[in-house]
């Protein structure tokens, strides 16, 4: 992509993306993702209804008069998007692909992040580690990630949950705020959720099309599988063929859902044609 149309597209998803993250997302992410914990701030004169297990004894017997220790939220949290590049994301039937979603996606968080002075990393992942950007703040940390989610083109095709997981335990020590934004379309990654949970606080966007749960009804039609490169030509016009792409794409569903339920993973699905500030909003108000 020549440097001139990608800055122009980092621009335009910077807009779109930091007007929602400062307006709408800004008070639901600091709810939702709190900081390490407590950190003590100042001393001031007791007050009717403060806990007395806030005391601070020492210098109570200094000035002969109670005095309590205030304490603060540590706000500073570590965020890492572990974000699926493998070829399915190329795909979208109407008015975005897979990619561009995650794309804004990505985005809207990152700026949410840096908002509430959050460092915010991101680990790029087929089926092998394509690209690790170290957590920072600040805007121009956001717009290079902006840039990579733009133009990075994955060197594989295939899609690895469980490597990426694994990549994030290892690269982390200290318990860390992660998104895994992906279509989901894998198997295997059940434990390595599981860990990965324990250790971090996971959460999982699944983003999906519309021609991922049914066929339109438009006769024979040639389909390509991004990830293998394999052909098939199938009949749509035959209703058991449809019938039986929705009922795959059903019981997959059923086997995702049952995977975040057992491994505890806060998770929202997002179709590309469809607003995803709902399902944002709606995954940070339940935490």
């Amino acid at each position: 992509m020549e440097t001139s149309e990608l800055l122009k597209k980092v621009r335009k998803v910077e807009i779109k993306t930091r007007g929602l993250s400062k307006h709408i997302f800004a008070g639901e992410y600091h709810s939702a993702f709190k900081g390490r914990g407590m950190a003590f701030s100042e001393v001031r004169e007791y007050q009717y209804g403060d806990d007395v297990r806030n005391i601070d004894w020492n210098v109570t017997a200094r000035f002969n008069h109670p005095y309590i220790k205030v304490f603060e939220e540590e706000r500073e949290l570590t965020v890492m998007l572990l974000v699926d590049l493998s070829d399915s994301k190329e795909f979208g039937s109407k008015t975005r692909l897979k990619r561009e979603t995650i794309t804004e996606l990505s985005a809207v968080l990152s700026f949410s992040a840096i908002q509430n002075n959050d460092k915010i990393g991101v680990i790029f992942f087929s089926d092998k580690i394509e690209k690790y950007i170290p957590p920072k703040k600040g805007r121009k940390h956001i717009l290079r990630i902006i840039r990579e989610l733009i133009d990075l083109r994955p060197e594989n095709k295939g899609t690895n949950i469980a490597e990426a997981l694994r990549y994030l335990n290892n690269i982390q020590k200290k318990r860390t705020t992660a998104f895994i934004i992906s279509d989901f379309i894998d198997q295997g990654f059940s434990d390595a959720l599981k860990i990965a949970n324990h250790k971090h606080d996971l959460i999982a966007l699944q983003v999906y099309d519309k021609r991922d749960t049914e066929l339109p009804n438009v006769g024979l039609i040639k389909l390509r599988d991004a990830e293998t490169d394999k052909f098939m030509w199938i009949d749509t016009s035959n209703k058991k063929i449809r019938d039986k792409y929705r009922n795959t794409w059903i019981e997959a569903e059923k086997q995702i859902v049952e995977i975040f339920n057992k491994t505890g993973v806060d998770n929202a699905k997002i179709r590309t044609d469809e607003d995803y500030v709902k399902p944002l909003l709606k995954l940070f108000k339940q935490r």
